[in-house]
């Protein structure tokens, strides 16, 4: 999935006003940490990931991974917090950024 520069910028506007739902720290990408990025994605579509990592090589290695293993786009990453999408098909209005705060 690919999204357009209209979408991003859309979405980098909506992202400015979240906060991190998942923690990537050292341990990396656990099982415990791609169960909630899963949950996250499902509910919210749009969230902002924090990457406890010091080298800025082993942050992109793990976004990377992360959006791969979970079938996300990255949208946008800046210094340790990435944010990606995943779109729902049945979106609960109440829970989805995308719906919430759609401009």
């Amino acid at each position: 999935m690919t999204l357009t520069q209209e979408q991003k910028k859309q979405f980098k506007s909506i992202g400015h006003h979240l906060k991190p739902i998942v923690t990537v720290a050292d341990n990396g990408l656990t099982e415990g940490v791609l169960a909630e990025l899963d949950r996250a994605l499902h509910d919210h579509e749009l969230i902002k990931i924090q990457l406890r990592l010091a080298e800025r090589d082993d942050r992109k290695a793990i976004i990377d991974e992360l959006c791969q293993k979970s079938s996300s786009v990255l949208v946008q990453s800046i210094g340790k917090v990435a944010l990606i999408y995943r779109k729902n098909p049945q979106p609960n209005k109440n829970l989805s950024n995308v719906l919430r705060y759609n401009i």
